[in-house]
């Protein structure tokens, strides 16, 4: 009997998953996951339901719903900023020279 091996391939990641599956605008789409993480961390620390966490927000129920999954497509950047400072938080925005070629989006909570 004569079993071959599957070949599996591998290719080394950029950092960004949405780079690496070919999204439009990638850290765009890398910043609103790291922004959501943030607002899914307060909501949960503070033990909100979604109904209270949507009056804090300003936004119904199915949409803390869709956020606590880490789905804020339809969300723009500074709407989640905004979710943020409504949540207690300060935002702080930090442009500077880049390492690189093409620069990149970092949050730090």
């Amino acid at each position: 009997m004569n079993k071959k091996k599957a070949s599996i391939r591998i290719q080394k990641s950029t950092g960004n998953v949405f780079a690496d599956l070919g999204f439009p605008h990638p850290e765009k789409e890398l910043l609103k996951a790291k922004l959501t993480l943030e607002i899914y961390r307060l909501i949960r620390k503070r033990d909100l339901t979604q109904t209270e966490a949507g009056k804090i927000l300003g936004i119904q129920q199915p949409h803390v719903s869709a956020l606590m999954r880490n789905r804020a497509g339809s969300f723009s950047v500074e709407r989640l900023m905004d979710f943020l400072t409504a949540l207690g938080q300060d935002v702080k925005i930090t442009v500077k020279p880049a390492r690189r070629r093409h620069g990149e989006v970092s949050v730090v909570a």
